[in-house]
């Protein structure tokens, strides 16, 4: 087998590519994996060397064409792996891992030449950003994957990737109802009021000096109360419905918004404060022209915390009382049940939705803060 590949013609160009090399020497030495574990052949081992081998090479030419071959060599092994490992779990051998960190180690170097490279066009740099880091979740999952089925890792435990993607697509009623209910009712509802009366008491605190002196310190203790502890009690005050996990994310996200936006409003500085009082504007003049403009990135790193805050308070409420619909009540329910590929569903689908929640206020963020410094690169 060794004379099929003349690894003393490859010549890495980076740190990882030599330990590739290296891992395949060992993974060629170490026992051939198609003697060491089932469902291999020798077509399918001498594939995965080759595809390796090839995105090491490659890596000598132009950065674009480097980064799609080692892209294609490290993708194209790790799913040969992948594959052959399925249906044969807690078999892998020392040379199966030794291939995966090779391919591993190229999808890294994959991801350093892509974010050396420098585009011209608009399109070309937004898709650069969303392919670092997908390349970079990707991996999460390959190497969850692998390790699962590799080392036969019990399903109650930890199941592989894979089977909660077929969870997903069997379980796509269930998921929106679930999402229906938690996101689409007490979520959004409680995200929007939360945040809307945090920023109105925080302009009442920047014009009241003594609400400003005694609601700040409450706020505080408030933030750290824990959400187990008020959750069960707003169950009790408000019925098992969306309506109390609601009051639930209003409490989680008042007091954030309270206290960036007041930090925020005292963020413009004397001299332009100075400036409005020459023209003789009045307090709200000044508050709209000049304060809450320089409030904007304050309120909307508020509003990104309450994106995450408000998604994990109705689903922990859910746990305390909920009609037979919810993400949280899925997940306890579930749990007792040992069908932890559901749970792991909820919980992508969770992770989902508030990844998507978070974009959407960073990107108004930067379609209104567009004038910042920290939008516009100065």
């Amino acid at each position: 087998m060794s004379d099929l590949f003349s690894l003393s013609s490859i010549t890495p160009r980076s740190w990882q590519g030599y330990a590739a090399l290296a891992l395949l020497a060992g993974a060629l030495f170490s026992g051939l994996l198609v003697t060491a574990t089932p469902g291999y052949d020798i077509a399918t081992v001498a594939l995965i060397f080759i595809l390796l081998l090839f995105a090491i090479q490659m890596d000598q030419f132009p950065p674009a064409i480097a980064a799609t071959c080692l892209f294609l060599g490290a993708h194209g092994a790790a799913w040969l792996l992948l594959a052959g490992i399925t249906g044969n779990e807690g078999t892998a051998r020392a040379s199966f891992y030794l291939l995966l960190a090779a391919a591993w180690l190229l999808a890294w170097r994959c991801v350093t030449v892509l974010s050396a490279l420098r585009p011209t066009s608009r399109w070309a740099a937004t898709a650069l950003r969303l392919i670092i880091p997908a390349i970079f979740g990707a991996w999460i999952l390959i190497i969850w994957e692998a390790v699962t089925r590799g080392a036969g890792i019990p399903f109650i435990l930890l199941p592989p990737p894979s089977a909660i993607g077929v969870r997903i697509a069997n379980s796509l009623p269930v998921l929106a109802a679930d999402v229906r209910q938690t996101i689409f009712k007490a979520v959004i509802f409680g995200y929007v009021v939360g945040s809307g009366a945090g920023f109105l008491a925080a302009i009442a605190a920047d014009r009241v000096p003594f609400l400003r002196r005694g609601l700040l310190p409450i706020g505080n203790m408030v933030s750290a109360l824990p959400i187990i502890g008020v959750a069960p009690i707003m169950v009790m005050w408000f019925g098992f419905d969306w309506q109390s996990k609601a009051a639930v994310v209003i409490i989680m996200t008042f007091f954030p918004m309270l206290v960036n936006t007041v930090a925020g409003l005292a963020a413009s500085g004397h001299m332009e404060r100075d400036l409005m009082r020459t023209y003789a504007s009045s307090y709200w003049q000044t508050l709209f022209k000049l304060r809450l403009p320089a409030a904007a990135p304050f309120i909307f790193n508020a509003l990104k915390i309450n994106s995450t805050l408000a998604l994990i308070g109705a689903i922990v409420a859910e746990f305390f009382g909920t009609p037979v619909v919810g993400m949280g009540f899925r997940i306890s329910t579930e749990v007792g049940r040992m069908n932890i590929d559901m749970v792991w569903a909820e919980i992508a689908v969770a992770a989902l939705a508030g990844s998507v929640f978070y974009g959407v206020v960073a990107l108004f963020e930067r379609a209104v803060t567009f004038w910042h410094p920290s939008v516009r690169g100065g």
